[in-house]
């Protein structure tokens, strides 16, 4: 019986004809004959719930997945401020259920104070709600008291042991002192029964992040044309703008989102490389990013909801402009790179940044143009200037020097041999041995410059009758850049 098949679900023509989840396949074919079953897929029902939790975003932006046994089935949205838009609950859950059903979904919906009652209720098909599926306030108890004790969320060890004591359902449990059921059952219980009752509250955990603020835009008639999908976004790009600036803040990410009518959802993202609330950059954006689709939006029958988001905000105050007009540069720069990001990818788009080391091969990185600065080193003092020209790898040359350690007379670069007339040095560096475990040979830096004025930096590898030779040999001489 371990091996045996078994129901993992059933329809409602199936619960009439009195099958429920977990009976074997052998019993249930024997009661009805002509049943017709498919191989179960928990990929595609997780896939499914997600697509209904993304059309779900559409009533509130608080979608949690319910998992009651680690494995999601169910929904939990936090309407709390977004019934009035609706109506009122019982017309929000009466229009939600509606819209699942016209896609081919049908769904059990309550709502209650608590997550935990509503659960509880719509699990087992209302329970002691009435026709409208909504608790009032305060009434979680008295609706849930008939319910089993097994939609409290408990193990099957504790709802065998209560059911041993005679509590069978929650309204007796409810009725019993609560020290000893702790104590034998433990305290995992009480909490469980404290917020099925609607005595103790509970934070949902939603799928998305909140965003800081929300514009949005619903359609009596869908639309689909890419001209009123950007004018729709202008005018939420606006809404967003005042609600930013009276908070002092500006946004770094957004993110679209558009409702199709037929319950799928499409999402674009844009992120600046400054806080932004300008209207105007901020519509041209959206029109780039809009553009540089590679698989454009598919509004299907049309878009009857599009909502405009605040993914990330920080402190914007009114900047002044300087008289060198330094300010004015670097805001045209920050919008040439807010719109090479939208259009190539902000990873795509970099710039480079300096390092706070003294090895020359770390010195500088690249990192996304648009991302947070990270803090400046200090220049290096005039004695330590660098060429912006460097080669990698170092380029190998043949050097004569007067003495072991002593700077290049002349050396060989390219198969042209160059007199040193002036040399400055050495400038000592040795390996940064937490990063190479390796024993790297120490680099003696010079600044030197030919008979014709050409420039270079040169170093030598290894110190003579100092560090063991080894494998690497003598010390050898690199060219590793070039000055202007």
């Amino acid at each position: 019986m371990q091996n045996a098949l078994r129901l993992a679900a059933v329809d409602r023509a199936a619960r009439r004809a009195g099958l429920t989840p977990g009976l074997t396949l052998a019993d249930a074919r024997a009661r009805v004959p002509g049943l017709a079953v498919i191989d179960h897929d928990p990929a595609a029902d997780a896939a499914f719930l997600e697509e209904v939790a993304d059309d779900c975003d559409r009533w509130t932006p608080l979608v949690a997945l319910d998992t009651p046994e680690g494995v999601p089935d169910g929904l939990i949205l936090d309407i709390t401020g977004c019934a009035h838009l609706f109506g009122g609950e019982a017309a929000l859950r009466t229009r939600l259920l509606t819209h699942l059903q016209r896609h081919g979904a049908s769904a059990f919906a309550v709502i209650a104070g608590t997550p935990d009652a509503a659960r509880a209720l719509a699990r087992s098909g209302q329970g002691g709600v009435g026709r409208s599926g909504v608790v009032p306030p305060g009434g979680e108890a008295q609706a849930v008291a008939g319910l089993p004790v097994a939609r409290l969320g408990v193990s099957a060890e504790i709802v065998t042991g209560l059911s041993r004591a005679g509590l069978k359902t929650i309204g007796d449990l409810a009725a019993r002192p609560g020290t000893p059921l702790a104590a034998r059952f433990g305290r995992e219980l009480l909490t469980r029964l404290e917020r099925t009752l609607g005595r103790e509250d509970v934070r949902l955990v939603p799928r998305r992040p909140l965003p800081e603020c929300i514009a949005e835009r619903r359609f009596a008639e869908p639309i689909a044309r890419t001209a009123d999908i950007e004018a729709t976004l202008a005018r939420l790009v606006d809404d967003l703008a005042l609600m930013l600036e009276a908070r002092a803040m500006g946004g770094r990410a957004f993110e679209a989102c558009f409702f199709r009518t037929d319950g799928a959802v499409r999402r674009l993202k844009i992120e600046t490389a400054r806080p932004l609330r300008d209207g105007v950059a901020l519509a041209r954006l959206w029109h780039e990013r809009i553009e540089a689709l590679a698989d454009p939006l598919d509004p299907g029958f049309g878009f009857d909801l599009v909502r405009l988001g605040v993914i990330r905000a920080e402190p914007l105050s009114p900047a002044q402009v300087s008289l060198d007009g330094r300010a004015v540069e670097e805001e045209e720069v920050a919008a040439l790179v807010d719109r090479l990001g939208v259009r190539l990818g902000r990873e795509r788009v970099l710039r480079f940044l300096q390092r706070d080391t003294h090895d020359p091969d770390r010195a500088s990185a690249l990192v996304p143009a648009g991302g947070v600065p990270l803090p400046a080193p200090s220049p290096p003092p005039e004695a330590l200037v660098r060429p912006l020209t460097l080669f990698d790898p170092p380029q190998p040359v043949e050097a004569l020097a007067e003495v072991p350690d002593g700077p290049p007379l002349r050396f060989r670069w390219r198969r042209v041999v160059h007199e040193v007339a002036r040399a400055e040095g050495p400038e000592r560096l040795a390996a940064e041995w937490w990063r190479r475990p390796e024993a790297a040979p120490t680099r003696d830096y010079y600044r030197v410059e030919n008979r014709e004025g050409r420039r270079f930096w040169l170093f030598r590898a290894g110190l003579y009758e100092r560090e063991a030779q080894g494998e690497a040999g003598p010390p050898r001489w690199f060219l590793h850049g070039l000055f202007p």
